[in-house]
């Protein structure tokens, strides 16, 4: 199966997972939630759906963490506060720089995000609102100040949280960020 076929595919158990309410069944904020939506996602894609990655992954000129300490530092990301906008911000950075997954970790932590701020503030990320590249260079520049991922997040954030073109539409903008275009 070539990249396109697995992002369609995995595109459509994204919808799926929210359609059928699978989505109420993951816990929200946990690895084991985060682990839990890639395997949704990717099951059957990849052999690695849902397990935490044993080797190194680089994107560009940025080294994600070392394999050797996810072990020990996804239990402290997990363990993050998440009451505040900005706490849930820092989590998501640092979630990001751990990068538990070989593939897909992108897609899955947005859904993680999203997840974590309808539970804790009641809102959601409308994702159409975020364009691609100021997005993808404010995620490149989080780990040293999340100050502009804030802002661009914070001006796209809704509290129709169970609006169905919302999540989907949303959905859809966050498979276009990793270079899916639908034929």
């Amino acid at each position: 199966m070539n990249t396109k076929e697995i992002d369609k595919s995995s595109l459509v158990k994204a919808h799926k997972l929210f359609d059928t309410g699978d989505i109420t069944n993951i816990e929200v904020g946990t690895i084991k939630g985060l682990c839990d939506i890639h395997k949704y996602l990717f099951e059957g894609l990849y052999n690695f759906a849902g397990q935490i990655r044993t080797l190194n992954i680089s994107k560009g000129n940025f080294r994600f963490a070392n394999c050797l300490y996810l072990d020990a530092i996804l239990p402290v990301i997990e363990k993050m506060p998440e009451s505040t906008f900005e706490e849930i911000i820092a989590k998501y950075v640092e979630m990001n720089i751990a990068h538990p997954f070989m593939e897909g970790n992108g897609r899955s932590t947005r859904i993680w995000l999203d997840m974590i701020l309808k539970k804790q503030l009641k809102k959601v990320v409308d994702w159409q609102k975020i364009d691609k590249h100021l997005y993808l260079q404010a995620m490149e520049r989080s780990p040293i100040n999340d100050l502009e991922l804030r802002a661009l997040i914070s001006q796209a954030l809704t509290d129709q949280i169970d609006d169905r073109e919302i999540i989907f539409k949303g959905i859809e903008q966050s498979y276009y960020y990793e270079g899916y275009e639908p034929e």
